[in-house]
Order: structure tokens, then C-alpha cells, then sequence
């Protein structure tokens, strides 16, 4: 069975909320986007031999499968006339334009036009590192010098037998930093989603741990002796029992979030079990500065097999995320439409989000630098 990380030897984080005066530097809706990140492109169902288009970072791409089966993401532009090649045919495991009929190969490389004798050798469009770690492919648009396959974010209760996973997905206008800080932010889990089950006022409040570990957050939190939430009693079917709620969100990468919730039954009847596990997954990749892909899935270790709890694990979930979803389109409005300068105000619960807003805009800033027309410029 999959386990949740271990904690790593990290520094706490004691930022102090902000007070007037003293503006903190981080990241927001216009902050540039990091690309030198793995980003989840899609569901390893939804790419196979049909030509698939999808804009990712700003960029749109195109999606396949080779004859093996290996996933292919390369530049939708055909670089003669600028016709997209998602609108084109597969020839074996060739893209073939459907204007002038320019081959490439799966590594973008141009080795046919008919209307040449001979295939223009130095045309190549770009095509991306890609890693598929089922059920989810991975794709790296930065600098395909730094694409480590090892820096692939880890999702091992995905695919473990010992869990059953339901999932689903949103699109979604808003930018993605606030959607992290949305997942970072349980303190609106009792307003926002009031009426779904997933949070109380006591949760809220309970005691938070905050450590940053290099370019990830970590939050931990404990309620005990308190009744299991919906989300999580309703499964076990330890709906207003008294039980300790554990459980803890990781701001994992620019792409990925997730949650480990350990729920422990205090006073076990006949057939119960003592601990109860769930992890919640969000992915999400910018589709553009200010909409973005949104991939959840919520994973147990409990009653496997009942269609019945996968019913209203999904239904629950769509119903709170959609909240949160149009909580954060209409947030989005407000930055858009409002011009003026104004300054967010933080508090002491607002520490998750602010850690996680500090390392996206460091990371972003360190690419601005380096990026190659800044390092001629320097």
C-alpha cells in the first residue's frame, strides 16, 4: 500500500501576517508562469491515435500515440503556412499536414513534402519531453535541457491496488497560483463549502504546522475527538461518530497538490476498522496566464468494491469543487476588471499560501533571468 511521505527535515515556517506598511513579495494572478516544471497534459486515456488539440501554457499542442503506443506532444503549427496539424492525419506514426502535406515525425523532424523532391532537412517543430506515469502524462515545455524524468511528481496511490480512486475535471478561469492557495486555504472549507461535507469551524481553527522544504509546502493539521466530516464519515461509514481527524496537504510542485487524511475510529464497533485513509489529488496545468486544466481525484482504502460510495465520493466532489471553482472565476473577474492598484491583505492562517506564493515567484523570477535574451542583455 502507498504511503504518505514521510515529513522531510525542513524549516518551519513563522512568516508573521502581514501588516500595513510592510507589503510581501510573491506571487499573483499576473505573475509569469513557471514552464520549466513537469505539467500533467492529460489523462493517459485521452491520447491515443486520433490527432488530440490542447493549449498548455499558452501553447498549443498537439497529442498522439505512436503505432508502440508511446504518447507524442509537439508544436500544432505547421511551420510553412501555419496550418495545425491537429487537423491533419496520422500516416503510420508521421503527422501529415492537411494543406501542402509536410510529414514529421514523432520528434519533429520534417522528412517528406510533395511537393519537393527532396524533404526540407532543416525544418523541425518542437516536440516535448513527455513521461506517462499512468493515468496521468507528464509533459515538460521549458528548456528540454533541464526535462529530468526524475523530477516527475510522484502519485503512487494512483495506480495502487490497495485504493480505489474516482475522479473527474473542470476547466477552469482563473489563474493557478490562486488555485493553489485556494487548496492551501482550509480556513474557507466551512463558508465556502458549507453545505458539501468537507470542513468544520473546529477544523479550521485546529492546531497548523507549516514547513517549507525547498520549492515545496507542507501543512499539517489534527482535530481530535470531534464528528468525521461527510467526506470522509459517510465512506467509512462512520457518519457523527467521534473520531481524530489527521491529515496533511502538500504544495508539491507548480502542478500538483495533494492531501493525506488518516481518519482514526476512536471507539470501533464489531468488523470496523481502526484507521481510515484517504488522499485527495489535484493536477492542474495553465491553459493560459488566467485559465487552467483541472484534474482531481480522490483515492480510499475503504469498501473498494461499493459503487454506491464511489457515487457519492463523485458527487460530493463535483459539487465542492465546483464551488470552489466558481469562487475562483469570480475572483478572477475582480483582478481583470479591476486596474487600480490594491493590496491583499494576510493573516495568520494565510502562511500556507503565502510560502507557496513566495517560491512560485522565485522561480519564475530566476526564469525571467535566465531566460536567453536577458543573459545577452546582462
Amino acid at each position: 500500500m502507498s504511503q504518505a511521505p514521510q515529513a522531510p527535515q525542513a524549516t518551519h515556517d513563522t512568516q508573521a501576517p502581514q501588516t500595513p506598511g510592510k507589503r510581501q513579495a510573491m506571487a499573483d494572478h499576473a505573475t509569469p508562469l513557471v514552464r520549466n516544471a513537469w505539467y500533467v497534459a492529460g489523462m493517459s486515456g485521452e491520447i491515443n491515435r486520433d490527432l488530440k488539440q490542447r493549449t498548455l501554457l499558452g501553447k498549443t499542442v498537439l497529442m498522439y500515440r505512436t503505432l508502440a503506443g508511446d504518447p507524442v506532444i509537439m508544436q500544432d503549427r505547421c511551420p510553412h503556412r501555419n496550418f495545425p496539424l491537429s487537423k491533419g492525419r496520422l500516416d503510420g506514426d508521421r503527422v501529415v499536414c492537411g494543406y501542402h502535406g509536410m510529414n514529421f515525425t514523432p520528434d519533429g523532424q520534417c522528412v517528406f513534402m510533395p511537393a519537393l523532391t527532396r524533404a526540407p532537412s532543416h525544418v523541425r517543430i518542437a516536440s516535448y519531453p513527455v513521461v506517462e506515469r499512468s493515468p496521468l502524462v507528464w509533459v515538460w515545455l521549458g528548456d528540454p535541457d533541464r526535462a529530468d524524468p526524475a523530477l516527475v511528481p510522484e502519485t503512487p496511490w494512483l495506480s495502487d491496488p490497495a485504493y480505489k480512486t474516482v475522479n473527474g475535471r473542470f476547466h477552469v478561469r482563473t489563474n493557478y497560483v490562486a488555485m493553489h492557495e485556494n487548496l492551501l486555504d482550509q480556513t474557507h472549507f466551512p463558508i465556502l463549502h458549507a453545505g458539501t461535507g468537507i470542513g468544520t469551524p473546529e477544523y479550521s481553527r485546529s492546531t497548523m504546522d507549516v514547513r517549507v522544504d525547498g520549492d515545496r509546502v507542507h501543512l499539517v493539521r489534527a482535530l481530535l475527538d470531534a464528528p468525521a466530516p461527510d467526506i470522509y464519515g459517510i465512506p467509512a461509514r462512520l457518519k457523527d461518530r467521534i473520531v481524530d481527524r489527521h491529515s496533511d496537504g502538500w504544495f508539491a510542485s507548480p502542478a500538483l497538490h495533494y492531501a493525506h487524511a488518516r481518519i482514526v475510529n476512536k471507539a470501533p464497533r464489531a468488523g470496523e476498522r481502526i484507521e481510515y485513509r484517504y488522499t485527495i489529488t489535484h493536477v492542474y496545468t495553465p491553459e493560459t496566464q488566467g485559465t487552467i486544466h483541472y484534474w482531481w481525484f480522490n483515492s480510499r482504502d475503504t469498501y473498494l468494491d461499493d459503487p454506491e460510495t464511489d457515487r457519492f465520493l463523485v458527487e460530493s466532489s463535483v459539487k465542492a469543487y465546483q464551488e470552489d471553482v466558481d469562487a475562483l472565476g469570480w475572483i478572477q473577474e475582480v483582478v481583470e476588471r479591476e486596474t487600480e492598484p490594491f493590496e491583499e491583505l494576510s493573516f495568520g492562517p494565510d502562511r500556507p499560501g503565502i510560502a507557496m506564493r513566495k517560491i512560485l515567484l522565485r522561480l519564475a523570477e530566476a526564469e525571467t533571468r535566465d531566460a536567453p535574451e536577458n543573459q545577452a542583455a546582462a
